[in-house]
Protein backbone atom coordinates (compact mmCIF):
# COMPACT_ATOMS: atom_id res chain seq x y z
CA UNK A 1 0.00 0.00 0.00
CA UNK A 2 1.23 3.74 -0.61
CA UNK A 3 1.84 5.66 2.22
CA UNK A 4 -0.92 8.98 2.66
CA UNK A 5 1.12 12.32 2.31
CA UNK A 6 0.31 16.02 2.68
CA UNK A 7 2.33 17.75 -0.70
CA UNK A 8 2.92 21.24 0.07
CA UNK A 9 4.55 23.55 -3.26
CA UNK A 10 6.23 26.44 -2.16
CA UNK A 11 7.53 25.23 1.22
CA UNK A 12 10.77 27.03 1.91
CA UNK A 13 9.45 30.29 2.75
CA UNK A 14 6.26 32.54 3.92
CA UNK A 15 3.03 31.16 4.08
CA UNK A 16 4.54 27.69 2.76
CA UNK A 17 6.93 27.87 6.01
CA UNK A 18 3.61 28.15 8.32
CA UNK A 19 1.82 25.15 6.22
CA UNK A 20 4.29 22.71 7.05
CA UNK A 21 4.41 23.42 11.05
CA UNK A 22 1.23 23.46 11.52
CA UNK A 23 0.25 20.41 9.86
CA UNK A 24 3.53 18.79 11.42
CA UNK A 25 1.88 19.70 14.37
CA UNK A 26 -1.65 17.84 13.49
CA UNK A 27 0.33 14.74 12.58
CA UNK A 28 0.52 15.11 9.01
CA UNK A 29 3.50 13.37 7.22
CA UNK A 30 4.74 15.92 4.32
CA UNK A 31 6.31 16.28 1.40
CA UNK A 32 8.38 19.75 1.19
CA UNK A 33 8.60 21.01 -2.32
CA UNK A 34 10.32 24.05 -3.22
CA UNK A 35 13.90 25.24 -5.06
CA UNK A 36 16.31 26.00 -2.29
CA UNK A 37 17.55 22.93 -0.76
CA UNK A 38 19.09 24.20 2.41
CA UNK A 39 16.02 25.98 3.48
CA UNK A 40 13.80 22.79 2.77
CA UNK A 41 16.49 20.55 4.58
CA UNK A 42 16.87 22.89 7.46
CA UNK A 43 12.47 22.59 7.62
CA UNK A 44 12.38 18.82 7.03
CA UNK A 45 15.20 18.80 9.99
CA UNK A 46 13.22 20.70 12.32
CA UNK A 47 9.67 19.04 12.20
CA UNK A 48 11.28 15.54 11.73
CA UNK A 49 8.42 14.14 9.97
CA UNK A 50 8.50 15.47 6.63
CA UNK A 51 10.53 14.71 3.28
CA UNK A 52 12.38 17.75 1.17
CA UNK A 53 11.93 17.64 -2.61
CA UNK A 54 14.03 20.62 -3.92
CA UNK A 55 12.55 21.23 -7.66
CA UNK A 56 12.18 24.56 -9.81
CA UNK A 57 8.63 24.28 -10.46
CA UNK A 58 8.62 26.81 -12.77
CA UNK A 59 10.68 24.75 -14.91
CA UNK A 60 9.12 22.77 -17.80
CA UNK A 61 8.67 19.20 -16.78
CA UNK A 62 8.92 19.73 -13.12
CA UNK A 63 5.55 18.83 -12.15
CA UNK A 64 5.76 15.81 -14.20
CA UNK A 65 9.26 14.64 -12.67
CA UNK A 66 7.92 15.63 -8.89
CA UNK A 67 4.74 12.75 -9.72
CA UNK A 68 7.44 10.73 -10.38
CA UNK A 69 9.14 11.02 -7.61
CA UNK A 70 6.14 10.66 -5.29
CA UNK A 71 5.40 7.20 -6.86
CA UNK A 72 9.07 6.01 -6.70
CA UNK A 73 8.46 6.51 -3.23
CA UNK A 74 5.30 4.83 -2.84
CA UNK A 75 3.39 8.03 -1.79
CA UNK A 76 -0.14 8.92 -2.62
CA UNK A 77 -1.49 12.70 -2.09
CA UNK A 78 -4.40 12.81 0.39
CA UNK A 79 -3.83 16.54 0.73
CA UNK A 80 -2.46 19.02 -1.90
CA UNK A 81 -1.29 22.88 -0.57
CA UNK A 82 -0.65 24.46 -4.15
CA UNK A 83 1.40 28.06 -2.70
CA UNK A 84 4.45 27.79 -4.78
CA UNK A 85 3.78 31.05 -6.73
CA UNK A 86 5.05 34.52 -7.44
CA UNK A 87 4.21 37.70 -8.74
CA UNK A 88 6.05 41.14 -10.55
CA UNK A 89 5.22 44.38 -10.08
CA UNK A 90 5.44 47.21 -13.48
CA UNK A 91 3.63 47.76 -16.80
CA UNK A 92 3.11 44.47 -19.42
CA UNK A 93 4.75 46.78 -21.80
CA UNK A 94 7.65 47.07 -19.83
CA UNK A 95 8.33 43.56 -18.43
CA UNK A 96 10.44 40.24 -19.24
CA UNK A 97 8.20 38.31 -21.29
CA UNK A 98 9.25 34.85 -20.88
CA UNK A 99 9.70 35.70 -16.77
CA UNK A 100 5.50 36.86 -17.72
CA UNK A 101 5.02 33.14 -18.80
CA UNK A 102 7.25 31.52 -15.96
CA UNK A 103 4.47 33.36 -14.06
CA UNK A 104 1.60 31.69 -15.61
CA UNK A 105 3.01 28.43 -15.93
CA UNK A 106 3.66 28.21 -11.80
CA UNK A 107 0.65 29.75 -10.69
CA UNK A 108 -1.75 28.69 -13.01
CA UNK A 109 -0.32 25.85 -14.83
CA UNK A 110 1.19 23.65 -12.10
CA UNK A 111 -1.42 24.18 -10.04
CA UNK A 112 -4.00 22.66 -12.44
CA UNK A 113 -1.96 20.30 -13.13
CA UNK A 114 -0.98 18.78 -9.95
CA UNK A 115 -4.59 19.20 -8.70
CA UNK A 116 -5.63 17.05 -11.94
CA UNK A 117 -3.32 14.42 -11.02
CA UNK A 118 -3.99 14.14 -7.36
CA UNK A 119 -7.74 14.39 -7.76
CA UNK A 120 -8.58 11.25 -8.95
CA UNK A 121 -7.24 8.97 -6.29
CA UNK A 122 -8.92 11.32 -3.60
CA UNK A 123 -12.18 10.53 -5.36
CA UNK A 124 -11.69 7.19 -5.41
CA UNK A 125 -10.50 7.02 -2.03
CA UNK A 126 -13.65 9.15 -0.94
CA UNK A 127 -11.34 11.25 0.81
CA UNK A 128 -9.02 14.23 0.55
CA UNK A 129 -8.06 17.94 -0.14
CA UNK A 130 -6.70 20.75 -2.28
CA UNK A 131 -6.16 24.35 -0.55
CA UNK A 132 -4.68 26.48 -3.44
CA UNK A 133 -4.00 29.84 -2.27
CA UNK A 134 -5.38 33.07 -4.62
CA UNK A 135 -5.41 36.45 -2.90
CA UNK A 136 -7.87 39.20 -2.87
CA UNK A 137 -5.79 40.02 -6.16
CA UNK A 138 -8.34 37.57 -7.84
CA UNK A 139 -11.32 40.18 -6.63
CA UNK A 140 -10.63 42.82 -9.04
CA UNK A 141 -7.80 43.65 -12.38
CA UNK A 142 -4.75 45.16 -11.20
CA UNK A 143 -3.06 47.93 -13.27
CA UNK A 144 0.87 47.57 -12.45
CA UNK A 145 0.72 44.28 -11.67
CA UNK A 146 -1.76 42.96 -14.92
CA UNK A 147 -0.96 39.24 -15.12
CA UNK A 148 -0.55 38.66 -11.29
CA UNK A 149 -3.59 39.28 -10.68
CA UNK A 150 -4.67 37.84 -13.89
CA UNK A 151 -3.39 34.20 -12.74
CA UNK A 152 -4.85 34.67 -8.82
CA UNK A 153 -8.48 35.50 -10.82
CA UNK A 154 -7.61 32.11 -12.51
CA UNK A 155 -6.94 30.15 -9.42
CA UNK A 156 -9.74 31.32 -7.70
CA UNK A 157 -12.17 30.21 -10.64
CA UNK A 158 -10.76 27.15 -11.23
CA UNK A 159 -10.96 26.51 -7.43
CA UNK A 160 -14.97 27.45 -6.98
CA UNK A 161 -15.50 25.05 -10.11
CA UNK A 162 -13.43 22.04 -8.74
CA UNK A 163 -15.50 22.31 -5.41
CA UNK A 164 -18.61 22.23 -6.84
CA UNK A 165 -17.23 19.12 -9.29
CA UNK A 166 -16.16 17.20 -6.35
CA UNK A 167 -19.18 18.47 -3.99
CA UNK A 168 -20.43 14.46 -2.34
CA UNK A 169 -17.40 12.82 -2.96
CA UNK A 170 -15.41 13.58 0.64
CA UNK A 171 -13.22 15.87 -0.98
CA UNK A 172 -12.52 19.15 0.42
CA UNK A 173 -11.36 22.33 -2.29
CA UNK A 174 -10.92 25.78 -1.01
CA UNK A 175 -9.11 28.93 -2.53
CA UNK A 176 -7.12 30.82 0.39
CA UNK A 177 -7.11 34.17 -0.62
CA UNK A 178 -5.17 36.36 1.97
CA UNK A 179 -4.47 40.41 1.31
CA UNK A 180 -1.34 41.49 2.29
CA UNK A 181 1.09 39.18 4.32
CA UNK A 182 4.24 39.68 6.02
CA UNK A 183 6.16 37.08 3.19
CA UNK A 184 9.21 37.00 0.98
CA UNK A 185 6.08 38.12 -1.81
CA UNK A 186 7.18 41.62 -1.84
CA UNK A 187 10.59 41.99 -2.68
CA UNK A 188 10.56 38.90 -5.14
CA UNK A 189 7.85 41.20 -7.05
CA UNK A 190 9.95 43.83 -7.19
CA UNK A 191 8.63 46.39 -4.31
CA UNK A 192 10.28 46.64 -1.03
CA UNK A 193 8.46 47.47 2.20
CA UNK A 194 9.71 49.60 5.17
CA UNK A 195 8.78 48.89 8.65
CA UNK A 196 5.89 51.27 9.24
CA UNK A 197 4.82 51.78 5.66
CA UNK A 198 1.03 51.55 4.21
CA UNK A 199 1.83 47.64 2.90
CA UNK A 200 3.53 47.11 5.95
CA UNK A 201 0.38 48.21 8.53
CA UNK A 202 -1.75 46.39 6.12
CA UNK A 203 0.44 42.86 6.70
CA UNK A 204 -0.85 40.08 8.07
CA UNK A 205 0.96 37.49 9.70
CA UNK A 206 1.48 34.69 8.52
CA UNK A 207 0.49 31.95 11.00
CA UNK A 208 -3.17 33.32 11.70
CA UNK A 209 -3.61 33.14 7.42
CA UNK A 210 -2.53 29.87 6.94
CA UNK A 211 -4.59 28.71 10.09
CA UNK A 212 -8.03 30.40 8.78
CA UNK A 213 -7.20 28.52 5.64
CA UNK A 214 -6.41 25.40 6.84
CA UNK A 215 -10.21 25.91 8.73
CA UNK A 216 -11.66 26.71 6.13
CA UNK A 217 -10.14 23.57 4.00
CA UNK A 218 -11.57 20.91 7.16
CA UNK A 219 -14.85 22.82 7.01
CA UNK A 220 -15.44 22.39 2.92
CA UNK A 221 -15.14 26.27 2.15
CA UNK A 222 -14.93 27.09 -0.91
CA UNK A 223 -13.52 30.54 -0.56
CA UNK A 224 -11.33 31.77 2.45
CA UNK A 225 -10.44 35.40 2.85
CA UNK A 226 -8.73 36.25 6.31
CA UNK A 227 -9.25 39.46 8.37
CA UNK A 228 -12.14 41.17 8.11
CA UNK A 229 -10.77 44.12 6.25
CA UNK A 230 -9.83 41.76 3.33
CA UNK A 231 -13.41 40.61 3.32
CA UNK A 232 -14.69 43.85 3.08
CA UNK A 233 -12.41 45.22 0.00
CA UNK A 234 -12.74 41.88 -1.76
CA UNK A 235 -16.63 42.06 -1.56
CA UNK A 236 -16.93 45.78 -1.79
CA UNK A 237 -15.62 45.25 -5.62
CA UNK A 238 -18.80 43.85 -6.45
CA UNK A 239 -20.91 47.11 -5.75
CA UNK A 240 -19.17 49.23 -7.68
CA UNK A 241 -17.87 50.19 -11.72
CA UNK A 242 -15.38 47.81 -13.07
CA UNK A 243 -14.41 51.13 -14.53
CA UNK A 244 -14.05 52.71 -10.54
CA UNK A 245 -12.25 49.23 -9.41
CA UNK A 246 -9.40 48.96 -11.89
CA UNK A 247 -8.60 52.83 -11.39
CA UNK A 248 -8.23 52.73 -7.46
CA UNK A 249 -5.88 49.14 -8.10
CA UNK A 250 -3.91 51.16 -10.48
CA UNK A 251 -3.41 53.95 -8.05
CA UNK A 252 -2.39 51.74 -4.87
CA UNK A 253 0.13 49.56 -7.10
Amino acid sequence: MTAPVVLITGASAGLGVDFARQLSAQGSRLVLVARRRDRLDALAAELGNARAVAIDLSEAGAAERLLADLAAHDEHVDCLVNNAGFGLRGRVAEQDGPRLRQMIDLNCGVLTELTRAVLPGMIERERGGILNVASTAAFQPGPGMAVYFATKAFVMSFTEALHEEVRGTGVHVTALCPGPTATEFGAVAGFETKPGDMFDKMSAQSGPVVAAGLAALSANRAIEIPGAANKIGAQGARFLPRSVIRRIAGVLK
